[in-house]
């Protein structure tokens, strides 16, 4: 082989570096990720990254062979990369692909491809699979039976703002985390109640400051509202009512603290006791907050469209 690329060295440098990058590879036959992603970055001399959304799986490496596993953003378009399978490997650099990096990626890609061949990715996590759409109902009831699950077993979706699909039995404790909860349902149609539950998400807070409220949500809850969250986006305008929400957000955080308080609460002495402030301070921030918003909470109609903007205001706020 060293003759070989001697020889090959004295006619074309490029063609040199082409072989040697072959024969990497070829020595590396067998290996894991790890090896052949660094790699891919030590002979392009460019940070080299490996993405597989089917396997959970992220490494990324750089020249001097310090790999990470860390979630990475989405590659930039012109960064020459290739498809490998469900996973995606790519060299971060926005120069043309010449013909050595090619052939990096060429060879690199056939090894990564040969190693995931022979390691498929896991089955899906059991809620994942039941609450999967796009699988068929068959499949779903099948894989359902396996854990011993009956078909008539109701179970509701949890939809987390971080992190996997959960299944809840009724009456069970969802956690505390931020979350949109769907409605009880036989397997069958536990699609139905995910679908459901990422509504019910749109609709929770943060519990800061700026964004009080619950942080888990109920679809059935939410109710008629829970089709709202189909439509309003964070990047349309909206509604006048939301508009003045955001201006009682901006002048202060108490007052707006108070409006949620107010939405829910029997009575302003109620929601001053919910908020541990005196009776009296309430009373003056309602009467600042009626101004900044421009209509009488205290009335059975602004107090119902009081509630209404608060639910609608989420949609708008950005995730």
């Amino acid at each position: 082989m060293r003759e070989l690329l001697g020889r090959v060295g004295a006619l074309d440098p490029q063609a040199e570096a082409a072989v040697k990058v072959i024969a990497y590879f070829d020595r590396l036959h067998g290996a894991g990720l790890e090896p052949l992603v660094r790699g891919a970055a030590g002979l392009s001399g460019l940070p080299a990254a490996l993405v597989d959304p089917a396997r959970a799986l992220t490494l990324r490496a750089r020249p001097d062979g310090h790999l990470t596993r860390t979630a990475l953003p989405d590659p930039d378009p012109a960064w020459p990369h290739t498809a490998v399978g469900t996973a995606v490997l790519w060299v971060e650099t926005t120069d043309p692909a010449g013909p050595v990096l090619a052939m990096v990626l060429e060879r690199a890609a056939a090894a990564i491809g040969d190693h995931l061949d022979r390691t498929p990715p896991p089955a899906p996590p059991l809620a994942a699979l039941l609450t999967d759409p796009d699988r068929d109902e068959t499949e779903r009831l099948a894989a359902a039976r396996r854990a011993g699950l009956p078909p008539a077993t109701r179970l509701s979706a949890l939809a987390p703002h971080r992190g996997p699909v959960r299944l809840i039995a009724p009456g069970e404790d969802p956690g505390a985390a931020r979350a949109g909860i769907g409605p009880a349902a036989p397997v069958a149609d536990l699609p139905s109640s995910l679908a459901d539950a990422r509504r019910a998400l749109r609709f929770t807070a943060t519990g800061t400051g700026t964004d009080p409220g619950p942080v888990l949500v109920r679809a059935e809850h939410v109710g008629a509202l829970l089709t709202l969250a189909d439509t309003a986006r964070p990047d349309t305008p909206p509604p006048p009512d939301v508009a003045a929400l955001d201006r009682l957000a901006r002048d202060s955080t108490a007052l707006i603290a108070l409006a949620d308080a107010l939405a829910t609460a029997p009575s302003v002495r109620a929601a001053a006791a919910a908020l541990g402030v005196h009776h009296s301070t309430a009373q003056q921030g309602l009467e600042r907050a009626e101004r900044l918003l421009g209509w009488n909470v205290r009335t059975v109609p602004g107090r119902l469209r009081l509630q209404i903007a608060l639910q609608v205001r989420r949609l708008y706020l950005p995730d």
